[in-house]
């Protein structure tokens, strides 16, 4: 029941947080050299990657609103 995922960007690096099962999993990547695309194209969990370490993201999100999300990450890497 306490599954979930945070997002932030913390200076020069994306912070993805991840709890399942009561386990938390961090990964963090160079918001200069992090890529942000659908997995396997519209509606599919987002890949988040750097430099050969990646993570999927969107699982508690309707499919449908996973390109937004993907959009606004992209958004806020380049400062907008």
């Amino acid at each position: 029941a306490g599954d979930g995922e945070k997002i932030v960007l913390q200076g020069g690096q994306l912070v993805v947080e991840q709890e399942t099962a009561g386990r938390t999993h961090r990964a963090e990547f160079n918001r200069e050299w992090v890529r942000v695309e659908p997995r396997h194209g519209d509606g599919s969990l987002i890949e988040v990657s750097c430099q050969g370490k990646s993570v999927q993201v969107g699982r508690h999100i309707r499919p449908e609103l996973r390109p937004a999300l993907a959009r606004e990450i992209r958004l806020a890497l380049r400062g907008c």
